[in-house]
């Protein structure tokens, strides 16, 4: 399905004011907004996960590991490069980033464990297996903490679904360096 990247001529008025707030945010507007722009209603909700999962109440580098972890396992092209490259500022190895993105876990027992829970999350539905569980919780995650880690994964998921549903979006200049597949 061919999905337009808008701009400022094209995009239904009452997605202009979230917009115009993402691009405060990030200081551009990214394609993938730009595509889900088309329905404000999309993008009220999409603006709204991410808001929610950009909070100071989730370690930044467990939530990008998760988009990581959720991009590979829903073949997110658009999500791996923008998690990769923001992993990359967070100063992530470089090596764990590629092990990533080529569907294998991080060093450390926690970035292990967020990505074999996010990866899990996804690829079976919700039902994660006892002991993915178990290995997050003994590896200190809190309840809170794997519910925070839905809520990535179902922002992550959505991304996916219109990355997959336009046949992949094309990357923003600042992702393409972070190009997956």
């Amino acid at each position: 399905m061919h999905l337009s990247i808008l701009t400022s001529d094209s995009v239904p008025e009452a997605s202009r004011p979230v917009l115009d707030g993402i691009a405060a945010d990030l200081g551009f507007v990214p394609n993938l907004a730009a595509v889900i722009a088309a329905s404000p209603t999309l993008l009220a909700g999409f603006d709204g996960l991410r808001r929610a999962v950009g909070g100071d109440s989730f370690d930044p580098v467990h939530r990008e590991i998760a988009g990581v972890a959720v991009g590979v396992a829903v073949d997110n092209a658009y999500g791996v490069a923008f998690h990769s490259t923001v992993l990359s500022a967070l100063g992530m190895d470089q090596q764990d980033i590629k092990a990533m993105r080529d569907g294998a876990e991080p060093r450390g027992q926690v970035h292990g464990a967020v990505y074999a829970f996010a990866r899990a999350l996804v690829l079976e539905r919700g039902a994660v297996p006892q002991e993915v569980v178990e290995r997050a919780r003994n590896a200190g995650l809190q309840p809170a903490d794997l519910l925070q880690l839905v809520t990535e994964c179902a922002f992550a998921t959505l991304v996916g679904l219109v990355d997959n549903l336009a046949g992949r979006i094309e990357l923003d200049e600042p992702l393409r360096p972070q190009a997956w597949k």
